[in-house]
């Protein structure tokens, strides 16, 4: 925290700093001459690391999230949420309060305009019907319009939700949505990267934005005009590689005019039903197969080489991991690693998903 707290220390600049000194304190005792020759670190930023103390401040802050049950995720746990962890710019900690499971098998982002029309209220309440089934973390920013809807329907429909807020956990923007925020703590929670004291001003948006874009399989736009927060997480999760769907609108609604023009512009693909998401995603093929389907589908035996098990024991053990988990613990170049992936996913082993993400196929055993 108190790395965080020095000027001019962004995320990747702290995790860089982190890795190359192994640990963060070892940077506070690393001498100046070590920490110059670590790449895209100035005299600048080691001045300011020499120069400043934010010991005791980081350890209020630490204080207060023990006192309010707030929890401190590291970039390095395992609680951290994975998908966001493999975007370059993701925070090295997180305060998070409430119950939420960070690492679903399915995540949804949803976002849209503040002035929603019945028309967006009615795409989320679908939306989220359609995808019940696969109990999805619905993630939003608890802003008025489509945020809020998609925070009160995944309640309703008792979806594990999450809040991405730009400001501290001392205090939750707008007040009026305060009642559903303490209702998410049971049933999902809170989460943002601001140590309390931090005011909702309005140029934290795009940062907080970036989180909600990161722990999304994919983000969709339900409702929204030419320019706003949407249209900034839209093209925050394009660049990370995921996947951006967007409900189309008449021409001539300034509602639906940014959501129209993300899909002109090939960011956003379109969608009109939850059926169009699942396709799109490759999710519940399996869902309604008989238990005898089921029972034959496990019986299924698929030859691995050596090289190509290593990869599925990994993601057996932990779920899904991206190409770039796979490739540091197995020890191979991106290359090879992407060959042994393309074999696996053509011989029914392994599937592809967004933002270079991977997982086991259900049902199938496999052997050498």
């Amino acid at each position: 925290m108190a790395l965080t707290l020095i000027p001019g220390i962004g995320p990747s600049k702290a995790k860089n700093l982190i890795a190359y000194c192994g640990g963060a304190q070892a940077i506070f005792r690393e001498k100046k001459s070590a920490l110059l020759k670590i790449p895209d670190i100035g005299p600048h930023t080691v001045q300011a690391i020499k120069s400043n103390d934010f010991s005791d401040q980081a350890k209020k802050e630490f204080d207060f999230a023990q006192r309010f049950g707030i929890d401190v995720l590291l970039y390095t746990s395992t609680l951290y949420p994975q998908r966001l962890k493999n975007c370059d710019d993701s925070p090295v900690y997180l305060f998070k309060k409430g119950s939420v499971d960070l690492n679903p098998k399915h995540s949804i982002s949803v976002v849209g305009t503040r002035a929603a029309t019945s028309y967006g209220k009615q795409m989320v309440q679908e939306l989220l019907e359609g995808l019940q089934e696969l109990e999805p973390l619905v993630v939003s920013g608890l802003a008025y319009g489509i945020d809020i809807a998609a925070h009160r329907n995944a309640l309703k429909l008792s979806l594990p939700t999450v809040a991405c807020l730009a400001h501290g956990l001392d205090r939750i923007y707008p007040p009026l949505h305060t009642s559903v925020a303490k209702e998410m703590l049971n049933h999902g929670g809170l989460l943002t990267e601001f140590p309390s004291g931090t005011n909702p001003d309005r140029e934290l948006f795009p940062a907080r934005n970036r989180i909600i874009a990161g722990l999304g399989d994919c983000t969709i736009v339900v409702e929204t005009d030419m320019s706003g927060g949407s249209i900034i997480t839209a093209h925050i999760a394009n660049s990370y590689g995921r996947e951006v769907f967007a409900y189309p609108g008449r021409t001539l609604d300034k509602h639906s005019s940014g959501c129209n023009n993300l899909i002109r512009k090939n960011i956003a693909a379109i969608i009109t039903s939850p059926a169009d998401l699942m396709e799109y995603m490759n999710w519940g093929e399996n869902q309604n197969l008989s238990k005898k389907q089921r029972g034959v589908q496990q019986q299924l035996f698929i030859t691995l080489s050596a090289e190509e098990l290593k990869l599925a024991h990994m993601l057996e053990k932990r779920g899904r991991l991206s190409i770039d988990v796979l490739c540091f613990e197995s020890g191979h170049n991106l290359s090879f690693t992407n060959q042994l992936l393309l074999e696996m996913e053509f011989k029914g082993a392994v599937r592809s998903l967004p933002g270079k993400m991977y997982e086991i196929i259900p049902g199938v055993s496999l052997s050498m």
